[in-house]
């Protein structure tokens, strides 16, 4: 296995920031899509695989970036507070 905190912070940073955007996009897809859910009385064993899926994969991803380092995983953590502040915006936006 390679050893991910041997990378320069320069390639680092950057690419735990923008897996932190898909990973946090794909998060709060999978939220608003679990809450749409459960407004409209859909399919419960649907929405409990959308919550586990959406745990295990921000916990993987959240793994791998620890591997890199501390900065690497406050990179990846700002990567998906931006993602929310975007689906918020667009969410805010539609609504309107």
């Amino acid at each position: 296995m390679m050893d991910l905190s041997a990378l320069p912070l320069s390639v680092t940073l950057p690419a735990c920031f923008l897996g932190g955007l898909a990973i946090g996009y794909v998060y709060f897809r999978a939220l608003r899509h679990t809450a749409e859910l459960i407004v409209s009385q859909g399919s419960p064993l649907l929405g409990l695989a959308l919550t586990l899926g959406r745990l295990a994969l921000l916990t993987a991803a959240f793994y791998v970036a620890v591997l890199a380092g501390g900065f690497a995983l406050l990179a990846a953590l700002a990567g998906v507070l931006c993602a929310k502040a975007v689906m918020l915006r667009h969410a805010r936006r539609d609504r309107a």
